[in-house]
């Protein structure tokens, strides 16, 4: 049952759904590996990883808002629970204990690589059945990027 209409016929919407549902798993998925890195880092540069972790955190939050609001708009049920989360992310789980920061920040690398790599497929995919959807992914990915560069420069 789909109490809003899409005007997106149902092909198209089939493709905007998956593209929408997978993104905002990945960003829940992010924002909550960034948060446990967050809590468990360690090390001489401790204070500045924590710090750029809790941006992506942040960042993460405020695009899975933008995505599922976007799904809901087009009538498709956003899933962001924990167990779907579980099921479907394309992120690395995080280790149990104190992460040194060097690992810390390889862990963000790999990812937000992951999501990257991703979110780009979902641009490509939503090119056609809905352009707004894809200046959204699009817009998201640009501010995933530029978070993976900053991380990236932290082990230079």
């Amino acid at each position: 049952m789909s109490v809003v209409k899409s005007p997106l016929p149902e092909h198209d919407r089939k493709i905007v759904a998956d593209a929408l549902q997978g993104a905002l798993v990945d960003l829940v998925d992010l924002s909550l590996v960034a948060k446990q890195v967050h809590w468990t880092v360690v090390g001489p540069r401790f204070r500045s990883v924590h710090l750029q972790l809790d941006e992506v955190v942040a960042s993460a939050r405020q695009h899975m808002d933008a995505v599922a609001e976007r799904a809901s708009a087009l009538g498709i049920s956003p899933d962001g629970r924990a167990e779907t989360v579980a099921k479907t992310s394309g992120i690395d789980s995080v280790g149990h204990g104190w992460t040194k920061d060097g690992e810390a920040v390889r862990m963000l690398v790999a990812a937000l690589g992951a999501v990257i790599t991703r979110m780009r497929e979902r641009i490509q995919s939503t090119g056609d059945p809905d352009p707004v959807t894809q200046d959204l992914l699009i817009g998201l990915t640009g501010d995933l990027e530029k978070h993976h560069w900053m991380f990236q420069a932290e082990n230079a």
